[in-house]
């Protein structure tokens, strides 16, 4: 009866739509290139971010960061997803190893996100950032 339980769940478990998966990617890499417009169209104007050592940051803090002069990320991959939609919203996550330079020194974390995506006025955009930093491999 578990098992079956189990895939009755995994089917009624809403996929990832397809609008919200390229919107996902294009964030990812904003992040990466430093594209200020992008990040300008991906981020809600309410944007919050609690970052890695407890801070909150805004929309604007975020772009200023990520667009910085010596500031780079490398590609990363997001290991170990997280991906819960519902009708317009969404969470999106998991663990990604973000290595790169930041006033031209290199650094390295590994960090769990989570990021809160809203649909709205027809398009995905985050509203809400969590990240910690992950000491291993759990």
């Amino acid at each position: 009866m578990g098992l079956m339980l189990i895939v009755a769940l995994l089917a009624a478990a809403p996929a990832v739509p397809a609008d919200l998966a390229a919107a996902v990617r294009a964030y990812d890499e904003a992040q990466v290139k430093g594209d200020r417009a992008a990040l300008e169209r991906l981020l809600a104007d309410d944007y919050t971010l609690v970052n890695s050592g407890g801070a909150i940051e805004s929309k604007a803090e975020l772009i200023r960061d990520y667009t910085a002069p010596g500031f780079t990320l490398e590609p990363f991959t997001v290991e170990r997803p997280v991906e819960k939609v519902w009708p317009g919203g969404a969470v999106m996550g998991g663990v990604a190893l973000l290595r790169g330079t930041d006033g031209g020194k290199r650094y390295e974390a590994r960090l769990r996100f989570a990021d809160v995506w809203a649909k709205r006025g027809g398009r995905w955009q985050v509203i809400y950032t969590q990240a910690a930093r992950e000491s291993g491999g759990g």
